[in-house]
């Protein structure tokens, strides 16, 4: 469930060893101003009380204690850098305040470079290269699917205009992914964990509405077929118009609260990461609801295909009714997207493994299957291509055709006009001319 955003928030936190771990400074940043605030409000209090006071040593937070008191820290505690070597920090409170710390940081805690391993970049590396190829293949394939169903009016129907606002959702998915990349990470000797630049936060909302629109044109092909199965006699043009305003206003909608409630109660960075969660959810929840109501279409479909294949009017046996009903549900899978729904009630962190393979590998493809599937393998599109290539390839043989007896034609007219200047009378005798004419 929106893996994509966290893949590509630490994406080059893992696999650039000169990027710091924007989680560790995030709590650093975090730990310091709660230490102040700490200092302040113990500045506002004090009566006369004796001991040390809190104090930020730019590592860590020390605790007001008491004279005489002694103070120990583990490794463990002092930053996620360290290695949990059970090490620990002392330092004391005295009447003239804190010592020194014995033994220093680097004496007493083993520090690791947060580098990963060659393998592990390589792997990351692999994915980057995957999840490209397949949104650019998605990409193409989508534009060209938008171009056969636009340029032939056969095709101009509401059942086509729905996949077509699918189509187009998918094409700003992957090229929202392509300018979210291009910005954030366009040059690598930047530490993009402090970015907050106006480019950074439009690309990131641009991402984040490409993510609910498509989402939610994904909901309206599902409603538009559960209501097709469900209404037999409805007026599609009808419904058509509602179906814009989910597919593209909802969207528009949830994106202007968030990039207001980012604004005001949240503006730092370039707005990608996910750390508040009520902020999270504003984005996170409409997705989650949407693929809840999916999934239960899903199920609802499958029901009526059973039901009607089940029916005394269709033929076959059973094995042609589990074939055509096991092909009815793989095309709806990525019509549906119920792929997305095997860890969409799950947290962000659970089988990160499988979901790169499912969300980011098998994700990045899906919109290339959805325009396979309903542009170019469909019986229709492929009839009237056929059927246009035909009638081109005639229009070019009729058009060689006539322009070949045209040349025919004009190549004996010269011929006779040439025949009849060398049968000029000053020339040539008359009884030769007659046998040069008749020899033509």
């Amino acid at each position: 469930m929106l893996f994509y955003l966290w893949f590509h928030q630490t994406f080059w936190e893992l696999t650039d060893a000169i990027h710091p771990d924007c989680a560790s400074i995030s709590q650093h940043i975090n730990a310091q101003k709660q230490c102040a605030q700490t200092r302040r409000e113990e500045a506002r209090n004090r009566t006369g009380r004796k001991g040390c006071r809190t104090e930020w040593d730019e590592i860590r937070c020390w605790r007001q204690a008491e004279v005489g008191q002694v103070v120990n820290v583990s490794c463990a505690e002092v930053s996620q850098l360290f290695t949990d070597n059970q090490g620990y920090i002392y330092r004391n409170c005295t009447k003239d305040g804190w010592t020194d710390l014995y033994p220093p940081y680097e004496d007493a805690c083993e520090f690791v470079e947060d580098v990963e391993t060659e393998s592990e970049t390589m792997y990351y590396s692999t994915f980057k290269q995957v999840y490209t190829a397949g949104y650019a293949t998605s990409l193409i394939s989508l534009i060209t699917a938008i171009f056969v169903f636009t340029v032939f009016r056969k095709f101009h129907c509401t059942r086509n205009y729905i996949h077509m606002n699918l189509f187009a959702s998918f094409v700003l998915r992957a090229s929202s992914v392509f300018i979210k990349d291009g910005v954030l990470f366009a040059d690598e000797t930047l530490d993009h964990c402090f970015m907050s630049t106006v480019a950074c936060k439009s690309a990131v909302a641009f991402f984040q509405f490409s993510i609910l629109a498509n989402y939610f044109w994904l909901l309206v092909e599902g409603m538009y077929l559960q209501t097709l199965l469900a209404l037999a006699f409805v007026s599609q043009k009808k419904y058509f118009w509602w179906y814009i305003l989910i597919g593209w206003g909802l969207p528009t909608s949830i994106l202007a609260v968030w990039v207001l409630t980012r604004y005001f109660y949240d503006d730092r960075g370039c707005w990608d990461d996910t750390e508040s969660a009520f902020i999270w959810w504003i984005i996170k929840g409409p997705i989650t609801a949407s693929l809840l109501v999916n999934f239960i279409i899903f199920i609802n479909v499958i029901r009526i295909l059973v039901q009607k294949l089940k029916s005394p009017g269709v033929g076959g046996n059973d094995t042609s009714h589990f074939m055509r009903l096991a092909k009815s549900t793989l095309f709806l899978i990525p019509l549906f997207g119920m792929h997305y729904t095997v860890f969409a009630f799950l947290p962000e962190n659970t089988g990160e493994a499988a979901r790169l393979y499912i969300e980011l590998g098998l994700g990045s493809f899906q919109g290339f299957v959805v325009a396979l599937l309903y542009c170019f393998l469909n019986g229709e599109v492929q009839a009237e291509m056929k059927k246009r290539l035909w009638k081109w390839q005639m229009q070019g043989y009729l058009s060689f055709t006539k322009r070949r007896r045209t040349l025919f034609t004009e190549s004996s007219t010269v011929t006779q006009i040439s025949v009849l200047e060398k049968c000029s009378p000053k020339e040539m005798p008359s009884s030769e001319c007659q046998n040069s004419v008749s020899s033509v």
